[in-house]
C-alpha cells in the first residue's frame, strides 16, 4: 500500500450496510426489502447499521477491526415480540458473517472477518419501542491498488 490515507476509505459500516441490504435471508426475516439502513425508520421491523462503540484501529496503517452496531427495531406498538426480534437479529448477524467469503469488487475495501463483539442485548428506545442490539467486529483493510 503506497497511500497511507486509503485507510480512511475502508468504511466497515458502508460495507456491512451494503451487504445486508442486498441479502435475501435478511429481507426474508425482516418481512421484505427496504428494511435495512443507517436510520431508525419504518417500515418495521427495521435494521439500523451504524458505527459501534468499540473496536481496534491498531496502528492506523492497514488492517483495522472497528465495531459495527446492528440495531433491530420493532414496531412502536410492540410487534414483533422479543423472541422474534432476537431471532431476526441473529439471522442478520449470521448473514453478516458471510461477507468475508464474498469476492471483493475492484476498488472496494476487503473484509476478512466478521465476529460478534459481545452479546445480544434487549434495549428498548426511550419511547418504549422494542430494540435489540448486537455489535460486530469487522476486520477490514483498504482496497488493493492496481499494478
Amino acid at each position: 500500500m503506497t497511500d497511507p490515507y486509503a485507510l480512511a476509505d475502508a468504511d466497515p459500516v458502508a460495507e456491512v450496510l451494503r451487504w445486508l441490504s442486498e441479502h435475501p435471508k435478511v429481507a426474508e426475516v425482516l418481512g421484505g426489502p427496504g428494511r435495512v439502513s443507517g436510520a431508525v425508520e419504518a417500515p418495521w421491523p427495521h435494521l439500523r447499521v451504524a458505527a459501534g462503540p468499540s473496536g481496534d484501529l491498531r496502528d492506523l496503517t492497514w488492517l483495522t477491526q472497528p465495531d459495527v452496531s446492528l440495531e433491530l427495531c420493532g414496531d412502536p406498538s410492540g410487534w414483533p415480540g422479543p423472541a422474534a426480534l432476537r431471532r431476526a437479529l441473529l439471522v442478520c448477524a449470521l448473514a453478516a458473517r458471510e461477507l468475508p467469503e464474498q469476492p471483493t469488487a475492484p476498488g472496494r475495501p476487503v473484509v476478512s472477518d466478521v465476529k460478534p463483539s459481545g452479546m445480544l442485548i434487549e434495549s428498548p428506545l426511550a419511547t418504549g419501542q422494542p430494540r435489540w442490539i448486537l455489535g460486530l467486529l469487522v476486520t477490514i483493510h483498504p482496497a488493493q491498488e492496481s499494478s
